[in-house]
């Protein structure tokens, strides 16, 4: 089962997704959590920082919508409470983080040099209050510069991307020009849910982010399509897994290893399931080595991908 991220070596692909675990010790009485990949912690700033108003999360028909706003302690909490519990456990940690400028990345990623992380996943799919409040992730510059500046941590960077933009694969050599080694595809597509009743909002900041089953296609495609237009350049999948075939479908796409998010709040076990189930599919279908399942969808005598050129063909706009 044992997969590689760019430089990384994981005992296999499945990972929690950031944001969806808390800190990871919150799972460790339901799951053995050096059991798995990695844990991905919940994004961290420079600073302590309290959120959006509630209500933050509403269900939805085929998943949810967070608005959380990124609540955290602060690096340096984490760094002292959390992260030596979470080093107990003997689990690997990669942890996630976020910024309002560039010089957040940059102290946020400085301030976690040395602490023994796998590796840093930048959440660049933040607002951006350098560049009038658009996200990082919008913006191939942007994109770009707060990469560069999350370089400091010393250890492999992967740049966690939005697909609420038009054109990814700009966006994505961007990242990988500023040196991530990888990319994480993908963030929660833009959403809104209205009560009936009262005819406002459920979230209380209006908007949010929509994750689970219902944008599992939309990883699908963005895995595949930047895999199609940069080759075997290292990706993380995440978006609505909650199956091992699930898994199997965005490892197929492109992605070297995937992470469980929203199956979580209804499962905290998920994680684990999905290891379980992808190792038993991949028994099934005589599978040697999970790695096999990467790009599959790519290689000769598999199945037709999209008709439409990647290149040409977009989502939303920012």
């Amino acid at each position: 089962m044992a997969v590689r991220v760019g430089s990384v070596e994981l005992p296999n692909p499945v990972m929690t997704a950031s944001g969806t675990a808390g800190y990871g010790t919150e799972l460790g009485s339901y799951l053995d959590l050096a059991s798995l990949g990695a844990i991905v912690t919940k994004s961290l700033s420079p600073f302590p920082w309290a959120g959006n108003p509630a209500p933050r999360v509403v269900g939805t028909a085929a998943g949810m919508l967070n608005a959380v706003g990124l609540q955290n302690p602060g690096v340096a909490e984490w760094t002292d409470r959390e992260l030596p519990r979470l080093a107990r456990t003997g689990a690997r940690v990669v942890a996630s983080i976020w910024g309002r400028t560039v010089a957040d990345y940059a102290a946020a990623a400085a301030a976690l040099a040395g602490a023994g992380l796998t590796a840093l996943e930048v959440n660049v799919s933040c607002p951006n209050l350098e560049g009038r409040g658009q996200m990082f992730a919008c913006d191939p510059s942007a994109t770009a510069d707060a990469i560069s500046a999350s370089t400091a941590a010393g250890v492999p960077v992967w740049a966690k991307l939005t697909p609420n933009v038009t054109d990814l694969i700009e966006i994505a050599e961007a990242a990988l020009g500023a040196g991530a080694e990888a990319l994480t595809l993908i963030n929660t597509v833009f959403g809104m849910s209205i009560d009936p009743v009262t005819a406002q909002p459920s979230l209380g900041i209006g908007g949010g982010g929509l994750s689970g089953p219902a944008i599992r296609p939309v990883a699908v495609r963005a895995i595949y399509d930047v895999r199609a237009a940069l080759g075997g350049v290292p990706i993380v999948g995440v978006g609505g897994v909650a199956k091992g075939e699930h898994a199997v479908e965005l490892m197929a796409a492109g992605a070297g290893a995937i992470q469980v998010g929203t199956a979580s709040f209804w499962d905290p076990r998920a994680p684990r399931k999905v290891l379980d189930e992808l190792r038993r599919w991949c028994e099934r279908h005589r599978v040697a080595r999970a790695s096999e399942l990467v790009a599959r969808a790519h290689h000769p005598g598999a199945a037709s991908g999209p008709t439409t050129d990647p290149a040409t063909d977009t989502g939303a706009s920012c």
